[in-house]
């Protein structure tokens, strides 16, 4: 007799192989928050050389984060089945990154140790495994990015399209948050003692950048990439 409960080799179950799609997502977001909170200490020499090099480090691994991540969504809406392999690759040489620059904090002179930022690597590092865990040749992650009959645009197409979603929708997140903080200044009738409701303002514009900049590069990148009905 066969069992009912018995499922074929390599079949993924509960869509746990789409966990790693979404934090791919999040470490993006956060590399994007990065770059904007540091971008303006660019040039500031000032500050101490270890200091700079940390920053400096620091946008540059947001950039190829960013990059990278685009490039690994194109694959995971086309379901490659090289995104397992890829995801994990990136994965692997975050988790270094972090490892090193925690290092970095903990040995080189004038940081002080931070319980919470240790803790926030450690809680990266160890979701970052169970992606890849999740993406292990034997769960059945191939069965999910894998779909030979579907005819996807170049993976160029979707960074660069994922690059143009990131702009405009940046673009478009900052302007309609710059006016919704606004609004909400006037109806609160928020004191603008020492520029108080412009930094409210302004506040609001970067958070409706960075929620704009990851929304349209997901929905450029989907865009190109969605199945297309069958004649």
């Amino acid at each position: 007799m066969t069992s009912i409960d018995q499922r074929p080799v390599g079949q993924p179950d509960g869509g746990l192989s789409l966990v790693p799609v979404g934090w791919l997502i999040i470490v993006m977001g956060l590399s994007a928050y990065g770059l904007i909170a540091n971008w303006r200490l660019i040039g500031d020499f000032s500050l101490p050389e270890n200091v700079l090099f940390l920053i400096y480090s620091g946008l540059s691994g947001g950039v190829v984060t960013i990059l990278w991540g685009l490039y690994l969504l194109g694959l995971a809406f086309n379901r490659s089945a090289r995104f397992p392999r890829h995801y994990t690759i990136w994965q692997v040489v975050v988790i270094i990154w972090l490892v090193v620059r925690q290092a970095y904090l903990l040995l080189a002179s004038g940081f002080g140790f931070s319980a919470e930022a240790l803790g926030f690597s450690v809680a990266e590092i160890a979701i970052g495994l169970l992606c890849i865990y999740l993406l292990r040749p034997d769960a059945g992650a191939k069965t999910v990015y894998s779909n030979p009959e579907s005819q996807r645009p170049p993976l160029l197409v979707s960074v660069l399209a994922g690059l143009l979603g990131i702009i405009l929708g940046g673009a478009i997140g900052a302007c309609a948050g710059f006016f919704a903080g606004s609004l909400i200044a006037d109806a609160t009738q928020m004191s603008c003692f020492e520029g108080a409701c412009g930094f409210f303002a302004a506040f609001i514009g970067l958070a409706g950048l960075i929620v704009g900049a990851i929304a349209g590069g997901i929905f450029a990148i989907w865009r190109v990439n969605r199945r297309k009905p069958a004649r």
